[in-house]
């Protein structure tokens, strides 16, 4: 684990005996403004670098044969401003690994891997920075030396199908609690401790899967913190229609959840939902959207026409912030300009404040 993510003295005790303080903490004590800029797509990004993602492990493909590339993704987000960034497991699993031949050890080593390669991209961009050595992607003025956290990626069960339910919710009438416990138990173990900060459970498309989370940190005494973050096609229920209350009401009472919040969701949903997290949680709420762009799970590929230019997404930001929201980023089809505007953004208006 890099400088930044070992916590000392006080701070440190105080997160070990409240885990759902972690992200509170993190950014009244660390982040100037109170805010934290969240890093952006990778796959789009990694295909932009040259990576072929055409199989059903998507991303992860890259930790087997091309995790300089994640690294290279890593470092762009940084460099752009990002004090968050989020490995590559997110379709990583060890069922997922073992169907491509790889053995249960090695599929491990994968999942450890996906969070050591971006604790490498924080050494590197600390050693940088304190050089005062920067690419054409630099801005040391933006961006400046800040504290900057790994999270350990986890993504849905229907991530892992990849038929395109992580973005319906709909898993059929066999699959239940347990089911999705005993598929997300052994990566969720591995996870926790592989020198990850925290735990991002991302696109969480159901009530059902988000029980089963919370009923995992629990049940295996998982020692890190969490934030589960949803996805919406509508801005007032989950993709599978489940109530957005009623699901942001199990993160909030879940002792090892740090924060609650929206990610692969049309920017134009985001500030409703943020109005409706906050009637159920005290807190942070971290938004990432997408780019307004819907995904054919049929064809694999994200439809263009319904999207929004990085000027127009930006401009939601500072909407956003109002709202309530404390972590800002992007997801798919973001790129680390988008996300140098985001932070751009965000340090003027702290500054203008302050």
């Amino acid at each position: 684990m890099g400088s930044e993510g070992n916590h000392g003295g006080g701070y440190a005790a105080a997160v070990a005996a409240d885990p759902s303080s972690f992200i509170s903490h993190f950014l009244r004590d660390r982040c100037v403004g109170g805010y934290a800029v969240v890093d952006g797509g990778l796959a789009t990004e990694l295909e932009r670098h040259g990576a072929d993602l055409n199989d059903p492990l998507w991303s992860a493909k890259c930790l087997i044969d091309s995790p300089h590339l994640i690294r290279k993704v890593h470092l762009d987000y940084l460099e752009a401003g990002a004090s968050i960034i989020i490995s590559a497991s997110y379709q990583a699993t060890i069922q997922g690994f073992e169907e491509k031949g790889i053995s249960r050890d090695e599929a491990e080593a994968l999942l450890r891997k996906s969070v050591e390669v971006a604790c490498e991209a924080r050494d590197i961009y600390n050693e940088r920075f304190s050089k005062g050595s920067w690419d054409d992607n630099g801005d040391a003025e933006n961006v400046g030396r800040r504290p900057i956290l790994v999270a350990a990626s986890v993504g849905s069960f229907g991530a892992y199908l990849a038929d395109g339910s992580e973005y319906s919710g709909d898993y059929g009438e066999t699959v239940n609690i347990e089911t999705l416990k005993d598929f997300h138990r052994k990566r969720v173990q591995v996870l926790a401790n592989s020198g990850a900060d925290f735990i991002a459970f991302e696109t969480i498309p159901n009530k059902l899967e988000a029980k089963a989370y919370a009923e995992l940190l629990e049940e295996e005494e998982i020692d890190i913190p969490a934030w589960f973050s949803f996805n919406s096609k509508d801005g007032t229920n989950v993709v599978s229609g489940d109530c957005i209350l009623e699901c942001a009401s199990i993160a909030e009472s879940c002792s090892k959840v740090a924060a609650v919040g929206i990610n692969c969701t049309a920017p134009r949903y985001i500030h409703r939902l943020i109005l409706s997290l906050k009637k159920v949680t005290s807190k942070p709420i971290v938004v990432y959207p997408n780019r307004g762009e819907t995904y054919d799970g049929i064809r694999k590929e994200w439809v263009k026409s319904t999207g929004v230019d990085e000027g127009d997404f930006v401009s939601y930001v500072e909407k956003w912030q109002e709202a309530g929201a404390s972590l800002i980023g992007g997801c798919c089809r973001t790129t680390p300009n988008t996300i140098k505007a985001i932070s751009k953004r965000l340090s003027n208006k702290s500054t203008q404040i302050n």
